[in-house]
Order: structure tokens, then C-alpha cells, then sequence
């Protein structure tokens, strides 16, 4: 029995240390954010400077609309105070600044609001109290906010209008952004992320506000995509409707989808492709300008690291030793088929290089190249390292053998192989794609 009673007051310890959440903002955001935390659980404290909507708000009449809100509002207003004064902010532990933000004619955002309500909420928060940040800003913003870094908090919306209570209560995951992304999430925080049961990304300011804009280029590629391959559809007989399947069954394009950066597209297939949509859209009199922008994406990450090469060394020292780990297109194949490393190798020469690849031919590249029949082999004497191809035996190769084999001090690993971090340590200058490049110097 004592077992049964100390099991029962640790569960209601459990659930009287939970947070109180603010929201300070009602508007289509913060309303649906602040039902959906009520309904999962918690006391919620929604705060408007607007007193009549408050007031409607309290009468349950909606400024908003949204399938299921009024329903799960009226279910657990028990757990929904709204208010008009700011001061009650004071009893939350955690306060998300949550207005929508405006957008003029020309897509740029009005953050104005976002910043009164900021200066409202601060003023009015216990000084030990979470401040969240909801609304969608632009990458440099909250590191600017006046608010301690270690409870300063940005967190990705991901609402979308007519299903905001579905995407609000059952979110596939959180992004956080947070001032030291290796620390953990403050314990009132991963209290109330935890109670939604689903996978939480804590990562820089800056990554989680452009994390927000990634989602939504994706989102724009994709619908590009469709529109453009739709028209070509309808004028070659084809039915859109019969190949979306097919896409959404398909790895790479479903949970799988490509999100890491690389040299742009190579292989053969891809390109092929991209050509004949092109040719279709030339004959037809369709729009193939989002196929052209990627067809010269494309070309421009080709040349990232000749251009990087150019930056960091080639530019003072033009006859540096440069050293190559991969050939082919890409790891787990022997294709040479538009090998960005072939690439490499072309728009170097007659430039001297030592080069090492597991499968690739002999013969895959003119004298210029010195193939050796090992990795650490190809890389002794380098000034410079260039990764082009992300073999898993390159993973091997540690900071210190790099040091005693290398005269030099600079890694171009685009795929990110190495440990940067264990290298920029070392004493290189590292360069990869998505990150900025950490100068020896500047070490």
C-alpha cells in the first residue's frame, strides 16, 4: 500500500512540476500553439494586447478558423486562461513570443510586431523564465534578442493553415535553436518538447531560422517541379497523376530525400535527363526556367572546389602540391561517367597532381595525374587535400596521420569525411560545403 501512495504522490510531483506555458500573441499562431499545449496538457496562459479579443476569446467566440479548434478549445478550458494583461505573463515558465508575422506584395516581412511583442513579453517575464521566439525571422535575429543566451530560445513553426491543430498537436519534429546546440535543452523546455512524443533537433540560431526557410525552398522546389513537368504532360500525352505515385514511393524523393550539399549533379542519368525536359520545353513553348536554374546550379557546385583551391592557396601559390582521394562520381561505383573530380583534374591542368582511387580505372586520367596505390601514399608531400569522391576507407585516415604525411595545412573535404573539428584542432584550415571555412590564420 505505502508503494501504491509513493507511486501516486511521485506522479502528482511529476505533473505539479510542470511548466507553465505562455503565449504571448493570439493570432492564428500563437491560438493554435497555445490550444494544442493545453490539450497535451499543461496550464496555459495566452496573453493579447488586444482586450476585445481576448474578451471574445474567453467567450469561445473564434477569430480564427481552423477544423477542430473551437472543439479542442471548449475541451480543455481548464487549462486556457486568455488575458489582457501583461503582467500575468510573470507566472510562466516559459513564454513563446508567437505573432504572425505580416508580409507586403514584395515577400518581405514586416518584423515589427515580432519586436514589440518581444519588448512586452520581457518586460513583464519572470527573469528566470524561457523566452521562445515562434514567429518565422530571418537568420541573425534572435541571437540579437535582449534575453540571457542560456534561456533564449528559437523554435521552427512548421503550422499550416487548415490542418494547424493536427501539425500543432502531433508535430513530426521540433527544431531548436538554441546558443550552444551540445548542451541540453533546459529541463522546463525538454518537459514540455517531451510531452509530444516526437523527435527533438537542437542546433544553432542561425541553422534553425534558415532550417524554417530550407523547408519551405524545398516545398518550392517541389511544387516547381511538379508545375513544370505537369505542362510537359499535357502536351505529350503523359498524366501527372499516374507518375506522383511512383515519386512518392521512391527512397530518395519520400523520407529519404537528398538534403546534403554535393558537386552538383553527375553520373550521366540526372543530366539526361534535365536535357530532354529541357528539349520538351523548347519544342512545346513550356516554362523550363526552375530546370534551367538547377542545370546551372549544378554547374556553379561543379567548380566549388576549384574555386576554394583559387581562395586558399592556388591564388599565391601556384605550383602547390595537390593531392586527390577519389575519381569517380561517386563512392561504391567505378563510374567516371561526369566526374566531378575528372573535372577537377581538367581545369588544373597541366598542373602536376597525385591522386588515389579504389576502383577507378588507370587510365581515367592523363599523365598529369600520378595515381598511387594507397591513400596515405597520394597524400605525403601534398600542400593541399581534396576530397572528391566520399569512399567509407577515407573515413579511417586520422588528423595525425594527415599531419605527419602532409606538408601542408589545408583539407578541402566537401562531403565531410574527415572530423573537421578534430582537424581545424590540429592546426589545418578546413573547407567543406554548408559550413564556413575555418582559416588557419584564424586559429
Amino acid at each position: 500500500m505505502a508503494a501504491d501512495e509513493s507511486e501516486t504522490a511521485r506522479r502528482e510531483r511529476a505533473v505539479m512540476k510542470r511548466p507553465v506555458i505562455g503565449f504571448a500573441g493570439l493570432t492564428h499562431l500563437g491560438l493554435n500553439s497555445a490550444v494544442a499545449s493545453a490539450a497535451r496538457g499543461f496550464d496555459v496562459i495566452g496573453y493579447h494586447d488586444d482586450a476585445v479579443l481576448v474578451e471574445q476569446l474567453k467567450a469561445g467566440t473564434l477569430h480564427v478558423s481552423e477544423p477542430q479548434l473551437a472543439e479542442l478549445m471548449r475541451d480543455n478550458a481548464a487549462r486556457l486562461r486568455f488575458t489582457a494583461s501583461r503582467a500575468d505573463l510573470a507566472s510562466c515558465d516559459i513564454v513563446y513570443v508567437a505573432v504572425d508575422v505580416p508580409t507586403g506584395d514584395d515577400g518581405v516581412s514586416d518584423l515589427t510586431p515580432v519586436q514589440m511583442m518581444i519588448n512586452i513579453a520581457t518586460a513583464a517575464m519572470n527573469t528566470k523564465a524561457l523566452l521562445v521566439i515562434l514567429c518565422q525571422v530571418p537568420p541573425g535575429f534572435t541571437r540579437q534578442v535582449s534575453w540571457p543566451a542560456v534561456r533564449l530560445i528559437y523554435q521552427v513553426e512548421t503550422l499550416v493553415f487548415g490542418r494547424a491543430i493536427e501539425r500543432a498537436m502531433y508535430p513530426e519534429r521540433f527544431i531548436i535553436g538554441v546558443n550552444e546546440p551540445d548542451a541540453p535543452l533546459p529541463a522546463a523546455l525538454a518537459t514540455y518538447l517531451g510531452a509530444f512524443g516526437c523527435p527533438t533537433l537542437p542546433m544553432r540560431y542561425e541553422s534553425a531560422e534558415l532550417a524554417k526557410i530550407s523547408i519551405n525552398i524545398c516545398l518550392v522546389a517541389s511544387l516547381s517541379v511538379a508545375n513544370t513537368l505537369a505542362e510537359v504532360c499535357e502536351k505529350i500525352g503523359a498524366d501527372w497523376m499516374e507518375i506522383a505515385p511512383a515519386l512518392k514511393l521512391d527512397k530518395r524523393i519520400g523520407l529519404h530525400a537528398y538534403l546534403n550539399p554535393g558537386l552538383g549533379i553527375a553520373g550521366g542519368n540526372l543530366e539526361r535527363d534535365l536535357a530532354t525536359i529541357l528539349a520538351f520545353t523548347e519544342r512545346y513553348k513550356t516554362d523550363g526556367c526552375v530546370v534551367s536554374a538547377f542545370v546551372a546550379n549544378s554547374q556553379h557546385r561543379r567548380d566549388w572546389a576549384l574555386r576554394t583551391l583559387h581562395r586558399l592557396i592556388l591564388d599565391e601559390r601556384p605550383n602547390a602540391n595537390i593531392a586527390l582521394l577519389g575519381l569517380t562520381y561517386k563512392e561504391n561505383t567505378h563510374s567516371l561517367k561526369n566526374s566531378q573530380a575528372l573535372s577537377l583534374v581538367n581545369a588544373l591542368a597541366p598542373r602536376p597532381l597525385t591522386a588515389y582511387d579504389p576502383v577507378a580505372s588507370l587510365d581515367a586520367c592523363g599523365a598529369q595525374v600520378t595515381r598511387k596505390a594507397k591513400a596515405l601514399d597520394a597524400i605525403s608531400g601534398a600542400d593541399v587535400l581534396v576530397v572528391m569522391t566520399p569512399w567509407t576507407e577515407f573515413r579511417t585516415i586520422t588528423a595525425e596521420q594527415l599531419k605527419e604525411r602532409m606538408l601542408g595545412r589545408i583539407v578541402l573535404d566537401p562531403y565531410r569525411v574527415f572530423d573537421g573539428q578534430a582537424l581545424i584542432a590540429a592546426g589545418f584550415t578546413y573547407a567543406s560545403l554548408g559550413v564556413p571555412t575555418k582559416i588557419l590564420e584564424d586559429l
